[in-house]
């Protein structure tokens, strides 16, 4: 049976990454907003501490994997890190997602490298910060349709392409970089590498001014005749028609749920201030009472609430699922775009509802409104994910089924 009740051992994970939000994140939340492309130096420190909770054993709000092979499968539970990554993340969004998404050593690409790295690579990109370079001018929702390309030349690859949109593509010692081997053999032959900074051919051509989480710097990268070792190769350089595309997809399994922790992380954050605007404007939410016998506002407010709830456990299962081993593909993206939807909908109806509060900066109100639109779009769009959830649900495959 699936428990969806915080375990009770999560206890004291929560509560730091609680206390990390309230007393690092939130003061300086919105300074960080004001000055976009400036690195929140008051981060460094507290990644550091971040690193030793991970290595410990202890779990953070930081990178994990899923990694899923025979001889692990057989060791069941995994203690619940998938869990304890997405609770942290959940208290770290309540006090700012953007500071989040620029956490050293914590970025999509580091998740990556944790899902399909073979042991040697887990050793020796240790300690690195990576970003995920997915998105390309061309090609936005659909991953299959890369068009960046990487040819083996010896014992090197030669990457070449564009990517935009790159969480941390400027701030991060590396970059997970998504290129096909051959275009003529579709998404079978798409492959992830790692792409070190300095790197000759390598280059960051800008970085992207924002409507949200103006904290995080998202950057423009190109590769041109950019050559990579062919160990950075993330997974095996085979071409399999029949599963090839699942290597890199495999990803997705874990960051979906960990967007999704962002999203209901910056919902519960607006539904808590906005229940403190409407508590000193004499708004009494009574849970012993049918919505339609209370006040408008608190009618509005109850249903956020319900919408939160479904997101959150939803999110939770997702992250269950993987810490034992369960195909959660499916439940991964109904998480991320449960999460995605409430988030945009709970953080806008709450500045509605907190009025004149709500729409200036005496709030954090407005600005959660601008970060939650992203958590909807990156890692799949709504669209996406409900094409996906579909294909699963029905059984059909992507070309069935577009």
């Amino acid at each position: 049976m699936i428990n969806l009740e915080a375990p009770r051992k999560a206890g004291a994970l929560i509560n730091q990454a609680y206390q990390a939000a309230a007393e690092v994140f939130r003061p300086i939340s919105r300074k960080y907003d004001r000055a976009e492309h400036t690195y929140p130096a008051e981060l460094d420190m507290f990644a550091a501490l971040l690193d030793g909770l991970n290595s410990s054993g202890e779990g953070g709000a930081g990178a994990a994997g899923v990694r899923r092979n025979e001889k692990e499968a057989e060791k069941g539970n995994r203690n619940g890190a998938n869990l304890n990554v997405v609770l942290g993340t959940i208290e770290m969004c309540w006090g700012d997602v953007g500071l989040l998404l620029t956490m050293p050593r914590q970025g999509l690409g580091n998740a990556a490298i944790a899902s399909v790295a073979n042991e040697e690579q887990l050793k020796r990109f240790s300690g690195i910060w990576a970003a995920m370079a997915i998105t390309e001018p061309g090609c936005g929702s659909d991953s299959a349709a890369i068009t960046a390309t990487a040819r083996l030349d010896g014992d090197e690859y030669v990457l070449n392409g564009e990517k935009i949109f790159v969480t941390s593509g400027e701030r991060a010692d590396a970059v997970v970089v998504w290129a096909t081997l051959d275009k003529t053999k579709g998404r079978a032959a798409i492959k992830s590498f790692v792409v070190e900074k300095g790197t000759p051919g390598f280059e960051v051509v800008r970085v992207e001014h924002k409507l949200g989480i103006r904290a995080s710097d998202t950057a423009v990268l190109r590769f041109e005749n950019c050559r990579v070792p062919k160990d950075n190769l993330l997974g095996t350089p085979e071409i399999d028609t029949k599963k090839g595309f699942a290597g890199v997809m495999q990803t997705f399994d874990n960051t979906r749920p960990l967007v999704a922790a962002m999203g209901v992380g910056v919902a519960r954050a607006a539904l808590e201030e906005t229940a403190r605007i409407l508590a000193d404007a004499g708004v009494v939410v009574d849970y012993d009472k049918p919505a339609n016998t209370q006040h408008a506002a608190a009618a509005a407010y109850l249903q956020l609430e319900a919408d939160y709830e479904s997101a959150y456990l939803l999110t939770l299962e997702s992250a269950w699922m993987a810490d034992n081993r369960k195909p959660n593909s499916l439940q991964a993206s109904m998480a991320k775009a449960k999460a995605g939807r409430s988030v945009v909908d709970i953080t806008l109806k709450c500045v509605e509802l907190a009025g004149i509060v709500g729409y200036t900066e005496e709030s954090l109100l407005e600005k959660w409104a601008r970060d939650a639109k992203i958590l909807d779009i990156f890692e799949g769009t709504q669209q996406i994910q409900q094409l996906i959830v579909a294909r699963r649900i029905l059984g059909k495959t992507s070309t069935e089924l577009k």
